[in-house]
């Protein structure tokens, strides 16, 4: 995964979630369970190491937006 910049996370409140999981049925349900209470800008596809088991899912979420606003 790319490295996380200054600029990914300049505002209080904003934040990059990755999540590592052993699927990507798991990594996305994850990730729909945090999109349902805060904005995000959820990823639509999974990354893997080569030679790693699982895989990884990097999203940003605004903890100062509710996603049913």
């Amino acid at each position: 995964m790319r490295a996380i910049r200054d600029a990914h996370v300049a505002e209080s409140g904003v934040a990059v979630v990755e999540i590592a999981a052993a699927d990507d049925a798991t990594a996305f349900a994850i990730q729909d369970l945090l999109t349902e209470r805060c904005a995000a800008a959820p990823a639509d596809r999974t990354t893997r190491d080569p030679g790693e088991p699982g895989v990884r899912l990097r999203f940003f979420v605004d903890l100062c937006e509710r996603s049913d606003a």
